[in-house]
């Protein structure tokens, strides 16, 4: 599996951080003998067309002339045991990409090995959610006119050439995604500002685009095949879901607010006293752990089977006595197995998948030093 250091190399992890993440794009061209191409090969995407019963019209689609074919061309309706799904033909979808169609795949990181390692990698290093996005295109093609993302973009070309160009606007830290029309596309175009960076991409080649940065690409040579890992962290606009739970244990913000309308700033004091209970609250250490819960929450960890060997089981038993004490996660772990009363130290790893494996095991030890539990 890359590294974060293979991915960025000759860029150290920490100067990416400070002078690019979240500021300015970077491309990094291929080593010589470098292996970032290898994650997704010709034969490797052929492969995956080659399975029709992987895909349906949400997660692979032509493109032409920046726009989605309409499902029900190259669609065909299949009954399934969980109902009608649209599944895309593919002996029409080759007339599409012989006709010079682009084509576009959706979550292929559940779908190819390599790309779900990457993905779960980029999910480690920057605790986000990431998704990975297959785009092939033939020569003079473009399958998306200029735009800008919601997230971060690792764009990892592995077969021909793709000029990227990339502009001086930017908006500012986008999260909602704007109508795909024509009338959104021209917006774009008139408001991307002058050309700020063209980028050839060769395989092997890495760009980095931070969010909100207008771009767009062509596959200028032959035809065209490359990977872009969108990663997707919390923002800060996640407090506020938090901050309304927090808030409604305290007595004060279950209180009546005072009228508006009378003269003698009952509401205005009441209103700075709230804002400070928020500031507060903000603060709080239990606030910050659950940050730290959701973001784990967030990374897919793969897991690879290697059947016939079953995974090993460590099992325990609750005992009766006290757990020791602990922190938040750790706690709710320990109420978990109370519960239980029997169970094993793989499955509370599945359980609290947001805790790791070494968090999982100091907490067993000092559970079993507390003779909470005993091994069975």
């Amino acid at each position: 599996m890359l590294s974060l250091d293979e991915l960025l190399h000759p860029i150290t992890p920490a100067r990416f951080r400070a002078d690019y993440y979240g500021r300015k794009p970077l491309h990094i061209p291929a080593a010589e003998g470098g292996r970032k191409r290898d994650i997704l090969t010709w034969d490797g995407w052929n492969a995956l067309l080659g399975q029709p019963g992987i895909w349906t019209s949400q997660t692979l689609r032509p493109m032409r002339d920046h726009i989605p074919v309409r499902k029900d061309l190259y669609c065909d309706t299949v009954q399934t045991a969980n109902g009608q799904v649209h599944r895309p033909s593919m002996p029409r979808l080759e007339i599409f990409l012989a006709s010079g169609a682009s084509l576009v795949a959706n979550e292929v990181h559940h779908l190819h090995p390599p790309l779900t390692r990457l993905a779960a990698m980029l999910g480690e290093a920057f605790a986000a959610g990431v998704g990975c996005n297959v785009y092939y295109s033939s020569k003079g093609v473009r399958a998306f006119g200029t735009h800008y993302d919601n997230h971060e973009v690792f764009a990892i070309q592995t077969e021909g050439e793709k000029v990227w160009n990339i502009y001086e606007a930017r908006a500012d830290n986008p999260v909602d995604a704007m109508p795909d029309n024509m009338e959104t596309r021209r917006w774009l175009e008139q408001t991307r500002g002058n050309l700020m960076q063209e980028v050839r991409m060769r395989p092997g080649d890495v760009l980095y685009i931070p969010r909100g940065c207008y771009h767009d690409a062509l596959a200028t040579t032959g035809p065209s095949l490359h990977a872009t890992f969108g990663v997707n962290p919390l923002t800060g606009a996640t407090i506020m879901s938090l901050l309304g739970l927090m808030a409604g244990k305290a007595s004060l913000f279950r209180d009546w607010l005072p009228s508006a309308h009378t003269e003698d700033g009952a509401l205005k004091d009441r209103l700075h006293e709230l804002g400070d209970l928020l500031a507060h609250l903000a603060k709080s250490p239990l606030l910050a752990e659950e940050i730290g819960r959701l973001q784990r929450r967030q990374i897919e960890r793969p897991r690879e089977f290697a059947l016939p060997q079953l995974q090993a089981m460590t099992l325990y038993r609750t005992t009766g006595r006290a757990f020791p004490d602990a922190g938040f996660d750790q706690r709710l772990a320990y109420d978990w197995a109370t519960t239980a009363r029997e169970f094993a130290a793989e499955e509370m790893a599945v359980q609290f998948d947001y805790l790791s494996e070494a968090e999982i095991r100091l907490a067993l030890e000092a559970a079993e030093q507390a003779g909470a539990i005993q091994r069975v």
